[in-house]
């Protein structure tokens, strides 16, 4: 339960929503932008946040909207993590959502609220980072459209006041070959030792990591892809390279991480193998 008392507003447009934030702080009040609110919720009842009022993104059909849009695939903020792995329209980020919790609670986490949680892994985030993707931000001044990462470095960086509406990406990067892998310290549905997401164009590999550090990242795909070098001088470059973010918590230690993290790369490389 909730200890104190707060306002609900449900705005029905982009507008109605910023101007409704702006307006409770003239007020001097303390709004928050609410999608599937299970981060909120529970941080509410433990009394370690406070706010004033609470601004439901629900009800605007931008935040709600999901398919394909000249040639992008374009994921509204308020989509739920099961809607995505439903749809099944970009393969990688189905996988990736699909693992992030139970099927109940899937049904409430929304793409904006994974992005900008303070819970550090972010893991619908991977496919984004190493995918031609946009962001569309909700401004006082009206919508803007940003290359994702203008907006996200392992965190959701929006100014106060701004809010997430929708993702955009090529639906092209939606076709390319993938590898998903998640390891777990026990059951299948856990935080991540680390997780991984990687895809393969003409070109180079792309991947990106979650658990390994406080926050996720991309690993340098020059390196990845660098066919100069054995697989194995790759991972070991690779591991090298990364070796002082890696974090030792109760799901391991940092030098189990790392060695994780070279069988992980391993598998990918495995996967990817002829392709």
């Amino acid at each position: 339960m909730i200890s104190f008392d707060f306002e609900y507003y449900k705005p029905e447009t982009l507008e109605e929503a910023v101007l409704c934030y702006h307006q409770l702080v003239s007020c001097s009040k303390q709004p928050l932008y609410y999608g599937g609110g299970t981060e909120i919720i529970s941080m509410a009842r433990a009394e370690s946040l406070q706010f004033d009022a609470v601004i439901d993104l629900k009800g605007i059909p931008e935040c709600n909207y999901m398919g394909f849009d000249n040639g992008n695939l374009v994921l509204g903020s308020t989509v739920t993590l099961t809607q995505i792995a439903e749809a099944g329209y970009y393969p990688l980020l189905c996988k990736t959502v699909d693992r992030i919790a139970d099927h109940t609670i899937q049904g409430k986490i929304t793409l904006g609220g994974n992005l900008a949680g303070t819970i550090k892994y972010r893991e619908a985030a991977l496919p984004l980072m190493i995918s031609k993707c946009w962001a569309k931000v909700m401004t006082q001044n009206g919508l803007q459209k940003l290359l994702f990462s203008q907006v996200f470095d392992g965190y959701l960086r929006l100014n106060k006041g701004n809010f997430l509406v929708q993702i955009s990406l090529n639906e092209n990067d939606c076709l390319l070959p993938y590898v998903h892998v998640k390891k777990t310290k026990m059951d299948k549905i856990d935080y991540p030792l680390i997780t991984m997401a990687g895809t393969k164009n003409s070109l180079k590999i792309n991947a990106a990591v979650s658990g390994f550090a406080d926050c996720p990242f991309i690993l340098p795909s020059d390196l990845l892809s660098n066919t100069m070098l054995t697989e194995e001088e790759r991972i070991t470059q690779i591991t090298e390279l990364v070796k002082n973010s890696a974090i030792s918590d109760y799901l391991g230690s940092k030098d189990y991480r790392l060695f994780v993290l070279q069988n992980i790369l391993q598998q990918m490389y495995d996967n990817f193998r002829g392709i």
